[in-house]
């Protein structure tokens, strides 16, 4: 084979390999499984469409989280799955997803809130307490809270407590009606709970607690993580200059020898 020939052929290679590098690169790049199925969840959930929501939210989770832990899509995903099994009356299975995630993210104040709520909707009222003051340490400004946890000490039959709770939320959100309400109530069996109790007439049909029911949980958080922008490698000129180069050298060369 000619100098020449070879010259050209060497040319042409570095030519390819210069187009086919971000071509190799583009390939190699993936999609990030679960955001994807992050996003998905995030859209099941907007629609109310819980049992797939909490699939996709499932399957997030089984995916490498590295991604969406650094987009703190991580701490979203147990809030939303959270969130879902509670519309779904799942109670318990809420309060094993949201313990998962407070392993992780223990100062979030919306999983321990909606821990409290779960555990109200379960009778664990003392537990419901704990999950409430936990709120109220990260932020003691959450009305939501004070109310819940009033709703609480109704239901336990304390109801100077429950009065307290309203009075405190009543003063950090004065038009709150909720608040108004229940302080409203807990001061009536307050103070019906001090008076002297005089024996019923055998006849007469024991009257029920009002029923109390908890202000919703709250609304987590949804904030779609966009997928990974595929970044492929910058076409490099640096082949295709060498090439040029080369040629040109051993060009001058030959004419040289001839």
């Amino acid at each position: 084979m000619k100098i020449g020939q070879f010259i050209h052929i060497l040319a042409i290679l570095l030519l390819i390999i210069g187009f086919v590098q971000p071509v190799l690169a583009a390939e190699n790049e993936t999609k990030d499984a679960a955001t994807a199925f992050y996003n998905a969840g995030v859209s099941l959930l907007e629609s109310k469409e819980y049992e797939r929501a909490i699939a996709a939210f499932d399957k997030a989770l089984a995916s490498d989280t590295t991604m969406i832990r650094q987009s703190d899509a991580l701490l979203y995903t147990y809030q939303n799955k959270g969130y879902a099994l509670i519309q779904l009356n799942n109670y318990t299975g809420a309060i094993q997803t949201i313990d998962q995630g407070l392993a992780i993210y223990e100062n979030d104040e919306k999983l321990w809130y909606n821990k409290g709520f779960a555990l109200f909707k379960l009778g664990n009222y003392q537990d419901a307490l704990n999950s409430y003051d936990k709120v109220l340490q990260i932020n003691n400004q959450s009305v939501p809270a004070l109310n819940n946890k009033g709703d609480t000490y109704f239901q336990m039959g304390r109801y100077q407590d429950a009065v307290d709770s309203y009075i405190r939320a009543n003063e950090i959100d004065p038009g709150n009606s909720y608040a108004a309400a229940g302080l409203a109530k807990a001061q009536s069996f307050a103070a019906t709970a001090t008076l002297p109790v005089t024996p019923r007439p055998p006849s007469m049909i024991p009257t029920p607690l009002t029923s109390v029911t908890q202000t919703t949980p709250i609304f987590p958080t949804m904030v779609p993580t966009t997928l990974p922008t595929k970044t492929q490698s910058p076409l490099s000129l640096l082949p295709i200059v060498a090439a040029l180069s080369t040629m040109g050298i051993l060009s001058v060369v030959l004419m040289k020898k001839r």
